[in-house]
């Protein structure tokens, strides 16, 4: 197994609130990717003690160990088992009913002899190339499809979409929202190779309109996780002045790319 990974702050300033990792099994056979982008929180009161840091380094540690250590337990039941842990560690101090209490995106995927399963909950994307070279997007595009006027202010998003039925999910305190994730498996044979990027990166795709998701996930075996960052980088610096796209909340983001040649 080839394995990269790239993530970066948006500001080096600023702590990274995306968290990735890639891991085998003790067996030595098959392996894992989790990746987590932190919902930055607004100036105003999240109800919680932590930093989004905090949360997703131990979010994405349970995670990372349950999918590894349970081979057999679906992705979705090692999601909301890791959400629980998770809230349990923080209950007795913090507001886990805050809407803005911390919060991620996520994208897991664990392979093994016979097949590769996949989970992505918002707007993070796992990409598949198969050994032909075909490159399928797998997405949760909830957060995509709703009206901008659904998206104006913090308080609407919050009183509205977010983690709610017709709007969009991450994972915060509620195990059961593991539920809502978009989830699946292909057969071993039909996968050569993955590629998790949380929305940072897939700014070169949906910001910046350098390609598709097949021209993205070539971009990156070809050039290198760090080169598309790079890339996203300078797009970035370049459209700070010239402000030709507008739906940027931030001139830059963590920028975060697992690659893993199976």
């Amino acid at each position: 197994m080839h394995t990269e990974l790239v993530s970066e702050p948006g500001d080096p300033a600023r702590p990274n609130e995306d968290f990735a990792a890639a891991a085998l099994p003790a067996c030595g056979q098959g392996g894992i990717l989790v990746v987590l982008d932190g919902v930055t929180p607004p100036r105003s009161e999240t109800g919680c003690l932590h930093s989004v840091p905090w949360y997703v380094a131990r979010l994405g540690g349970a995670l990372t160990e349950l999918t590894v250590s349970l081979p057999d337990v679906p992705l979705q039941d090692a999601l909301a088992r890791s959400i629980a842990r998770t809230a349990e560690a923080h209950a007795e101090t913090c507001d886990l009913s805050h809407p803005r209490t911390p919060q991620a995106t996520v994208v897991v995927a664990r392979w093994g002899v016979e097949r590769v399963e996949y989970l992505v909950l918002s707007d993070s994307a796992l990409l598949v190339e198969s050994p032909e070279g075909t490159v399928t997007s797998l997405l949760d595009d909830r957060l995509s499809r709703l009206p901008r006027s659904s998206l104006a202010t913090d308080a609407i998003v919050d009183s509205t979409v977010r983690n709610k039925e017709g709007g969009f999910y991450t994972a915060a305190a509620d195990p059961a929202v593991a539920a809502r994730a978009v989830t699946g498996a292909l057969p071993r044979g039909d996968v050569r190779a993955l590629a998790a990027l949380t929305d940072g990166a897939t700014r070169w795709v949906e910001k910046f309109r350098e390609g598709d998701w097949a021209d993205c996930f070539r971009f990156v075996r070809k050039e290198g996780a760090q080169v598309l960052v790079d890339r996203v980088r300078l797009l970035e610096r370049a459209d700070a002045e010239e402000r030709r796209y507008l739906r940027r909340s931030k001139t830059h983001d963590d920028a975060t790319v697992v690659y893993v040649v199976l």
